[in-house]
């Protein structure tokens, strides 16, 4: 039987099922739990002069093979080009990209070093499986040192429009690397049909058959959706465990009887946090009523503080809630509750089962596994309603939400009023049919649906 070899940029070391571990590391162990094999990536340190072998260790009977990076790569392969060009680019913000040809340079030159740690941990049968944007060109890389094993690479974000994606200028090299996997997976049939007009119109690319195979840059290789999921029975399960009855009773006894709106993401100007604030704003502004009846708390933990663009966004996200709350608030209620900081998933899921809306509104997103774990959390017999962005993956399957343009601010808005007088009857019947996609497609069926397609490379024409 084949081993499997997970590579990504961060490596989670973390007990299968565990609260702390996200939707992805449970699916990702599970595998590694049934097929054996190693989870293979960055360490998360940065030292000076850094070994190029391998640090092995063991956890929960899964071994981990880490690397640290060098000040000078995590500057220019981390920071710069994965997370100042190819983030902004992905995500529709070419305004944010910041392009250096070092930083390119870095970023090939870090996975290059990737790839020759890992061909010396490959045995022949091997199934590698690589993921997201930071390691796209590690395959391309395997191939030139004279690995021939079966790899697959998926894409956790947005893949960007043809007319984007050309702004960078390595564009075609991007692509090109992309071809040297066997099997290229994206979240959502629109990331597969932009990445699809790139190959026809950029390239001299041809499309098989039925069976999504391209031939392009001398090889042929499968390309489709694979949108990920949850690990569902996991959320619902920590969503009602008595671990969480101190905070969020706390929680509950604080609201004082207020309906509850919950928006947890990372602090990312890919989120439509501010667009979110202004909507939460212009509800207020319109429906007195509502005045000192509905909370909206939005958890928005810190990420990549080295990046001048997330100070910035913090900057405003913090002067916006300010602003709204200095507007609307009362001396026995604050409208926004603005937490800069993380929960633990167990802690997460309990709040989201007391919040009568879900606002998930990215303005543009892979998928969003928020949305996800918020229907999963909820009190089927009292369920909340999901508040979801067009813009996000998980809109293409969750179709029973109330689906929004959070560039549409009044609209959002007029959402979510109409969600806070949602029937009980409305409320159920949309909770099913949502919870039913999301239950079929978890991470588990996920991750059986790739490994599946992998298994059967190499493809021919």
């Amino acid at each position: 039987m084949s081993r499997l070899v997970v590579v990504s940029n961060r490596v989670t070391k973390v007990q299968q099922g565990g609260a702390q571990a996200g939707g992805l590391a449970v699916g990702l162990l599970g595998a590694l739990e049934e097929m054996g094999g190693v989870w293979f990536g960055w360490s998360g340190n940065v030292t000076e002069d850094p070994s190029d072998e391998p640090r092995m260790s063991t956890s929960g009977g899964i071994a981990y093979a880490t690397l640290d990076l060098s000040p000078e790569d995590y500057d220019e392969y981390y920071n710069g080009f994965s997370n100042s060009m190819l983030w902004p680019l992905f995500h529709y913000r070419q305004d944010l990209m910041e392009f250096h040809l070092s930083s390119y340079q870095g970023y090939r030159r870090a996975n290059a070093r990737f790839a020759k740690a890992l061909k010396g941990l490959l045995e022949p049968d091997d199934l590698v499986w690589v993921h997201d944007y930071h390691m796209i060109p590690l395959a391309e890389e395997l191939r030139r040192l004279g690995v021939r094993n079966k790899m697959g690479f998926f894409l956790h974000t947005p893949f960007p429009s043809h007319q984007v994606l050309v702004v960078l200028p390595q564009h075609r090299e991007i692509v090109s690397a992309l071809s040297a996997y066997d099997v290229v997976g994206f979240q959502s049939s629109t990331d597969l049909r932009t990445f699809s007009h790139y190959i026809r119109f950029e390239t001299s690319g041809v499309f098989l058959d039925e069976r999504h195979l391209i031939r392009a840059f001398r090889r042929t290789f499968h390309a489709n959706k694979f949108p990920i999921g949850i690990d569902t029975e996991n959320i619902e399960a920590m969503a009602q465990s008595p671990d969480n009855a101190v905070r969020v009773e706390r929680l509950v006894r604080s609201l004082r009887g207020r309906k509850l709106i919950i928006g947890v993401d990372r602090l990312d100007y890919s989120k439509g946090i501010v667009q979110r604030l202004h909507a939460f704003e212009l509800l207020l502004a319109r429906n007195p009523d509502w005045h000192n009846k509905v909370v909206f708390l939005q958890i928005a933990p810190p990420t990549r503080e080295d990046v001048a663009h997330y100070g910035e966004i913090r900057h405003l996200l913090e002067t916006e809630a300010g602003r709204i709350n200095g507007e609307y608030a009362e001396f026995d209620w604050v409208p926004i509750r603005y937490l800069n900081r993380g929960f633990t998933r167990q802690t997460l899921s309990g709040f989201f089962r007391q919040a009568c809306i879900g606002l998930v509104t990215p303005l543009r997103d892979g998928m969003n596994l928020v949305a996800k774990e918020y229907v999963a959390a909820q009190n089927s017999a009292d369920p909340g309603v999901l508040v979801l962005s067009r813009f996000a993956g998980a809109a293409e399957q969750l179709t029973n939400a109330l689906i929004v343009n959070p560039y549409d601010e009044e609209r959002v808005a007029a959402t979510l009023g109409r969600a806070l007088e949602m029937t009980l009857k409305e409320r159920q019947g949309r909770w099913r049919a949502t919870m039913d996609v999301i239950r079929r497609h978890d991470i588990v069926a996920w991750r059986k649906n790739f490994l599946r397609v992998l298994n059967r490379a190499p493809f021919t024409a």
